[in-house]
């Protein structure tokens, strides 16, 4: 089975909870603090693995997690760091942000690797608050969650031509011959359920990627039938072998079949109609090349521009002719497209998707429920389970933050007075200015 698309849960590792410990060797009485940092959450990391062809592995494993890291020590050893968990895909998969339909990343190279999901920080050890007048702090601070979210996973085949038309115009058939591919061919709508890859290898040793795209219907551009995941795939490919079945076998019309695949393809994708593409007038072999349907479907694709070779899957007639045309077009559009890359002085790097972890880090919410404020953030959660309410350093460290971070503004925007409620998660505090 072909499975090109799959909806995941994915959750980075916790950083490890900074430690709070004090020196107790024999000969040191008033020994300082000595509780360690915690280790950092791992890292969810997707890499492509060229030997893969499918997501099938995602659709029976849903939930993905790293490794949290280890809480700090005494004698101020770090925590480990958590084990990065690494995610193999095929080539030409995209990971999108379920929640908000944007590209995380884009992997297309074999060993592309990339961080979806970045784990949390550690926490830091009571070490790190020792001041000239903080001898002995007894706080440390809570590692940070590492991210969460759902993503979607989608395959985009990785060829260089893609064989496209109505179904049972005799693709696939074209794809055994001319490949070592082995698609099933039988005289039934739809025989082709998922694409087919076959390498192709002309008598001038030239070799390029095929892709059996399954026969597109009227209102694939809508979903109709399996039409977003079959065009989906002809995105990535570079040309377009468009085979028509010229001798009309099922009463179709040539030329109207030729329209209707194009505009199929311009209403799922505008850019599509840009893509270099070659007529297959296939099953010549019934008919011949002065057939009037013949002569009427080249007369109209020469007027668009394009080039259309008379074939038969069956006898081999002409296929050698457009293979080499094909392989020879290639050479042309990889050439163009290197000038373009060349000429584009803005575009040095290749172009990526970054997620700016640290973005939303101080991010808290204010709002008044029953009486009492509410506040709430993923840093003043962290904050919260790091406090010691029976220590006054603690504290004191713990409204310095607030102020620092701009929660007392808040509160006070929101017109709260002495003696209200403040709730914090579990904590429940009196309001005093």
């Amino acid at each position: 089975m072909f499975v090109d698309k799959a909806k995941i849960h994915i959750k980075a590792g916790k950083g490890g909870n900074g430690a709070v410990a004090f020196r107790r060797e024999i000969y040191v009485p008033a020994g300082g603090p000595s509780g360690g940092d915690g280790g950092n959450g791992g890292d969810i990391i997707f890499q492509v693995n060229s030997g893969m062809r499918t997501l099938m592995d995602f659709r029976y494993k849903k939930h993905y997690s790293a490794e949290n890291g280890e809480d700090g020590k005494n004698k101020n050893m770090f925590g480990k760091d958590g084990e990065d968990l690494v995610l193999k895909v095929p080539p030409g998969t995209i990971v999108r942000d379920e929640k908000t339909n944007e590209i995380i990343a884009d992997l297309t190279n074999d060993q592309q690797k990339e961080v979806i999901a970045k784990g949390g920080k550690g926490g830091k050890g009571n070490t790190n608050f020792k001041t000239a007048t903080r001898q002995a702090p007894r706080f440390a601070v809570a590692g940070e969650q590492g991210e969460e979210l759902s993503v979607i996973l989608e395959l985009k085949m990785i060829a260089d031509v893609g064989l496209i038309g109505f179904p049972n115009v005799g693709k696939s058939t074209f794809l055994s011959v001319v490949t070592s591919a082995r698609p099933k061919v039988a005289d039934y709508h739809f025989t082709t359920l998922a694409p087919n890859l076959g390498v192709v290898k002309t008598k001038y040793g030239d070799s390029f990627v095929l892709a059996d795209i399954p026969g597109l219907i009227e209102g694939a551009h809508e979903g109709t039938g399996l039409g977003h995941e079959f065009l989906r795939h002809i995105e990535r490919t570079k040309l377009l072998v468009h085979v028509v079945d010229v001798a009309g076998i099922e009463g179709r019309n040539p030329i109207d079949d030729f329209k209707k695949i194009n505009n199929e393809l311009r209403l799922y994708n505008e850019d599509l109609t840009t893509k270099a593409q070659v007529v297959a007038a296939n099953k010549i072999d019934i008919i011949s090349d002065s057939d009037e349907e013949y002569l009427n479907l080249k007369k109209h694709v020469n007027e668009l521009g394009i080039d259309i070779f008379p074939v038969s899957a069956v006898t081999n007639q002409g296929l050698d002719e457009l293979i080499s045309y094909v392989a020879e077009k290639l050479k042309e559009l990889e050439k163009i497209e290197e000038e373009r890359k060349t000429h584009v002085v803005e575009q040095k790097e290749e172009e990526k998707v970054y997620k700016l972890v640290d973005e939303n880090k101080y991010n808290f919410k204010v709002y008044k429920h029953e009486g009492m404020y509410i506040i709430e953030g993923a840093f003043i959660q962290r904050l919260i389970e790091s406090t010691n309410f029976d220590d006054m350093e603690s504290l004191s460290y713990f409204q310095k933050v607030l102020k620092d971070k701009g929660v007392n503004d808040e509160l006070k925007k929101q017109g709260i007075k002495e003696g209200d409620t403040v709730k914090i998660y579990d904590a429940e505090f009196e309001y005093f200015n």
